[in-house]
């Protein structure tokens, strides 16, 4: 079946959201379960395997990480509002789907591996929940990461080697083990708002 998709990439810059690009995807895809649902649409072009490195320092892939239903999020640790804000939604919202009884996994992913070490990234998913898995990784795993993910980022190097800020995609992607990426959901949303729109997906898959 020939499907239209509407994707889009919401943009931190400077840490503020200013912007946000849509465009329409053509796929041959079947119709999916999650139709219902209110979160972005099911498509086999965004997702992918990964291979990363954990807090432990351990390369880690996707297979390794994505062990449960999981919300993956991509920002850095030096972030001053954006990517805190939006990970202890993510964390709030794990947190409300496990009263209801359904398991689920954040994962934070950094694209700033030039300062986020696997100790930064650990520290920083602690600080969020206890649950939160960090991941960093070299230039080239980051960048891979983030592509099979469609998202956007780049830091602003030139204004500071040191201090500088990264714009970056402000997207959460709900990724199941077995099936993959399932929806995305914009930062906009509370945390009980994202567990009842991930619910649908748990409850439809």
């Amino acid at each position: 079946m020939r499907t239209a998709i509407w994707a889009g990439t919401a943009v931190a810059a400077i840490c503020g959201v200013i912007g946000f690009t849509v465009w329409k995807v053509y796929l041959d895809v079947p119709e999916s379960a999650f139709a219902q649902c209110n979160g972005g649409a099911s498509s086999a072009a965004i997702g992918g395997p990964f291979e990363l490195v954990n807090a432990q320092g351990e390369m880690v892939t996707d297979k390794d990480v994505i062990t449960e239903p999981t919300l993956l999020y991509f920002g850095y640790t030096f972030c001053p509002d954006v990517c805190p804000l939006d990970t202890v939604r993510n964390a709030e919202a794990t947190d409300i789907l496990a009263e209801r009884g359904y398991d689920v996994t954040p994962v934070f992913i950094s694209v700033d591996p030039a300062r986020d070490t696997p100790e930064a990234v650990g520290d920083f998913a602690a600080n969020i929940s206890d649950k939160m898995i960090g991941l960093t990784g070299s230039q080239e795993q980051v960048e891979a990461a983030s592509k099979a993910y469609r998202t956007y980022y780049k830091a602003h190097t030139d204004d500071d080697p040191d201090y500088y800020l990264v714009d970056h995609s402000t997207f959460t992607y709900l990724t199941f083990p077995d099936t993959g990426f399932a929806g995305f959901f914009r930062r906009e949303l509370s945390g009980e708002q994202l567990a009842d729109e991930v619910q649908c997906f748990l409850d439809a898959g």
